[in-house]
């Protein structure tokens, strides 16, 4: 097993009219900058990003638990909202939910969930600074709908 990274590096790049991409991880992303544009791009936001940074920290942390602590699950989906004011621009309130195909029983998907709050890095970032919460709720395996 190899080390994480401990620092990481984006970078970022806008023209004129808000058209802008990070480059992270040998991945480009286009993000949208825009301000006061008539029409959106259809391209995530810096809010649309922080939310989806919260996503995936919890993803990777479900892995994590399945591989420290033997949890089995065949598939997850994450949804999050992110709730924010104007005065002052900042978030208020990050609310999660964990759809989760496994048949663990309650008390392991406790455990994994506690263990989703306190080992995530993102999650105790974002915790520190505004509130940030959630469920998981258990999809029975075999009771899944199918995928389109």
């Amino acid at each position: 097993m190899t080390t994480p990274p401990t620092s990481y590096h984006v970078h970022g790049a806008v023209s004129a009219g808000g058209h802008a991409t990070l480059t992270a991880a040998d991945q480009v992303i286009p993000v949208d900058a825009s301000w006061a544009a008539d029409e959106p791009s259809g391209d995530p936001g810096p809010a649309e990003l922080l939310a989806g940074a919260l996503a995936a920290c919890m993803m990777k942390n479900l892995e994590r638990s399945s591989a420290l602590l033997g949890f089995r699950y065949q598939s997850a989906e994450v949804d999050v909202r992110a709730r924010r004011q104007d005065v002052p621009p900042r978030f208020v309130e990050l609310d999660y939910e964990i759809r989760l195909v496994t048949d663990e029983n309650e008390r392991r998907v406790d455990l994994v969930h506690r263990n989703l709050q306190q080992f995530g890095t993102v999650y105790n970032t974002l915790a520190a600074v505004c509130d940030v919460h959630g469920r998981i709720v258990v999809v029975p395996v075999g009771t899944e709908p199918a995928a389109t």
